[in-house]
């Protein structure tokens, strides 16, 4: 007799119609391991009705704001949570509770599940344990993990900071986020895209994507193109995103001389974006630390291997897992601009190197990082359930 699929209760705050990271993350997950006997809890947002309807789960839907006067500010988000979360657990039966994050979520979950004895899963993502900080938050944080049944680190980086907690590490498990890859491909005319945007198919492209935010390394990058000019590389740098650094971005640019070979797009729609990685020579995010500051994994480095363009990554947080060194892409140190530069200059010269490091990039991609992949995965960490 054929098993049925397990029934998750998750709790998210991060979940579609919002587009992006763990927001996807958890839309493709459940999608693929669970049904509508799989209850998802998660933040009212424009356009979830409309979502919802198409939904292979079912999407319960609240107010979570964070009220200014109240202490902590999230205390109406535990609760509603929490109290929506309870009512379903009592109601319906389910054999897991999933948590998106360990604060709010996993707190909640951690009461739900020992209230209804229910194995609990806790997902990590690596920038909560180096900048939730204040001290009452990090205790709070670190009980709610060393409780929790299983954690879902997205690296081995995020799993090495779970073991600094204290968490027992047989509970930690590591599952690559995953990436599209029936819409992150690789064009089979690269001079026919770059002719369709209106690029010169003399002129280096540098795409970089992602929140505008100094740990990135965009200015980096910014500030190693007149070092490419010097060596007579013809470079222009897209940037896809929007955040804080966007007036620092354009400040780096005008002083260093380049502000007409840097093109700051601001948010971008899909399939916009998949033409910028398909007509771009090189991906660069030269991540480094700014204080605790740091990269969980970096996603976008995969996605652009999905679609044959070599990424450069730095060194620290878990971007070691997306970028293989010297195999799928580069890591260098990002606080370093001649070794950014250095890096770009390599792989915009070479095109064997170039050609060989995305070849071996996309097969891994498919290899490893698969929404299949990583959803069959996070169903077996708690024990084996119908495969998809």
């Amino acid at each position: 007799m054929e098993n049925k699929r397990k029934r998750y209760l998750v709790i998210t705050e991060k979940f579609p119609p919002r587009k992006g990271g763990s927001n996807t993350t958890f839309e493709e997950v459940y999608k693929r391991i669970g049904d509508k006997g799989t209850h998802i809890v998660t933040t009212d947002q424009p356009g979830a009705a409309d979502f919802d309807k198409k939904s292979p789960n079912t999407v319960h839907r609240l107010p979570l704001e964070r009220v200014p006067w109240l202490r902590p500010e999230s205390l109406l988000i535990y609760a509603r949570l929490l109290r929506k979360s309870l009512s379903l657990a009592w109601t319906h039966i389910f054999d897991e509770v999933h948590c998106g994050r360990v604060l709010s979520e996993g707190f909640v979950g951690w009461i739900v599940s020992r209230m209804r004895r229910l194995p609990l899963l806790i997902y990590a993502h690596g920038e909560e344990i180096t900048t939730w900080r204040t001290p009452a938050k990090y205790r709070l944080m670190r009980f709610v993990f060393r409780k929790a049944d299983a954690l879902l680190a997205n690296s081995r980086f995020t799993a090495r900071l779970l073991q600094d907690l204290g968490v027992d590490k047989h509970k930690i498990h590591v599952v690559y986020p995953g990436v599209d890859l029936d819409f992150f491909r690789p064009c089979a005319d690269k001079a026919k895209v770059r002719q369709g945007m209106g690029i010169d198919n003399g002129q280096a492209i540098i795409l970089s994507v992602g929140r505008l935010t100094r740990r990135k390394g965009f200015h980096q990058v910014i500030q190693a193109l007149p070092i490419l000019k010097d060596l007579g590389v013809n470079a222009t740098h897209v940037v896809a995103g929007i955040g804080p650094d966007e007036a620092f971005l354009r400040e780096t640019a005008v002083r260093c001389g380049v502000a007409d070979r840097v093109r700051l797009l601001g948010p971008v729609p899909d399939e916009e974006l998949l033409f910028w990685y398909q007509a771009a020579d090189v991906f660069a995010m030269p991540n480094y630390d700014v204080g605790n500051d740091t990269e969980g994994f970096g996603k976008v480095y995969v996605e652009a291997s999905a679609c044959k363009t070599p990424p450069i990554a730095g060194l620290t947080g878990g971007t070691g897992d997306a970028v293989i060194h010297e195999v799928t892409g580069f890591r260098v140190d990002g606080s370093s601009v001649s070794a950014v530069a250095e890096a770009l200059h390599r792989l915009l010269t070479d095109t064997e190197l170039n050609r060989q490091l995305a070849e071996q990039g996309y097969e891994r991609a498919h290899r490893e990082f698969s929404w299949d992949v990583s959803a069959q995965r996070t169903a077996d960490i708690l024990g084996k359930g119908k495969k998809t």
